[in-house]
């Protein structure tokens, strides 16, 4: 069974989303939030797609990882989304794993790196340099069988990188890919955040 959860509103959304992005009309908040609830919130609304495939679905977070930090919660849901979509859709067997684990720390700043790997059908070494480029699949057959608009990566480097991150990929053929995220964010001082009913 073929996981094709891109339709013709996403495609649009995609493009405009990197039209904003090429405009330098994009903008970042700066926001209190909770990284394992905001973690385990994504891979929930993920559960249904996983089940489907008999995929395991994973959430790791370090214990050095602060309970409460600082950032665009809503641009890095927006990054998640986009791998782990990504990595299900790839998978046929096995499971896709999230970890996230603490870089350094300078001040109040810390570096998070989050990874996203998976069991999947891999990329082939000569193709992984241009998976991040505008409307890019690994090859023809790759778009046929899956689908999608080929600006999910290159939309999630973008949204990384201007907020002072880098994404790197590894991946085997047959073995499945790691999408790596190292971005910067703040320390807060709070150790958990009061609900408002």
């Amino acid at each position: 069974m073929n996981f094709r959860p891109r339709t013709f509103c996403n495609l649009i959304n995609d493009i405009l989303d990197f039209s904003k992005i090429d405009a330098g009309k994009i903008e970042f908040e700066a926001i209190e939030f909770e990284i394992r609830k905001l973690m385990n919130g994504i891979l929930q609304s993920f559960d249904y797609q996983a089940t489907q495939k008999e995929l395991t679905l994973e959430v790791k977070v370090a214990q050095e990882v602060p309970d409460v930090i600082v950032g665009d919660s809503a641009r890095l849901s927006q990054i998640l989304i986009n791998l782990i979509g990504n990595a299900i859709k790839f998978t046929d067997h096995g499971k896709v794993l999230v970890e996230t684990a603490f870089l350094a720390e300078r001040e109040k700043e810390i570096d998070l790196v989050i990874s996203v790997s998976d069991t999947g059908i891999g990329i082939p070494e000569d193709k992984l340099k241009s998976v991040f480029e505008s409307f890019t699949q690994a090859s023809s057959s790759t778009t046929r069988k899956y689908g999608g608009t080929g600006l999910g990566l290159a939309i999630t480097q973008k949204l990384v990188e201007l907020q002072g991150g880098s994404i790197e990929v590894k991946s085997e053929v047959g073995k499945g890919s790691i999408f790596s995220v190292t971005m910067p964010f703040i320390r807060s001082e709070k150790d958990t955040l009061k609900r408002i009913c």
